[in-house]
């Protein structure tokens, strides 16, 4: 168990833990835990997803500034 996977890793975790938990495989001793990992994943992906806005967000804002620096649209 990876602790900081990478995003679409984190995201089938969470699936195989929701799975589980719906499908009631989970033993009432592990439940708390896989919540709690759940939780874990969730966090790390909504950080992942708000970095890539942001550098998403930086990358246009730098090519729209060089598009109006040369006068080219």
């Amino acid at each position: 168990m990876n602790d900081s996977p990478a995003y679409k890793e984190a995201i089938e975790e969470i699936e195989s833990i929701v799975e589980e938990i719906e499908g009631e495989t989970v033993d009432v001793d592990a439940l708390a835990e896989k919540v709690k990992r759940a939780a874990h994943l969730i966090k790390l992906c909504k950080a992942k997803l708000k970095a890539t806005d942001g550098e998403v967000k930086k990358i246009l804002k730098e090519f729209e500034k060089e598009n109006t620096d040369t006068g080219s649209d």
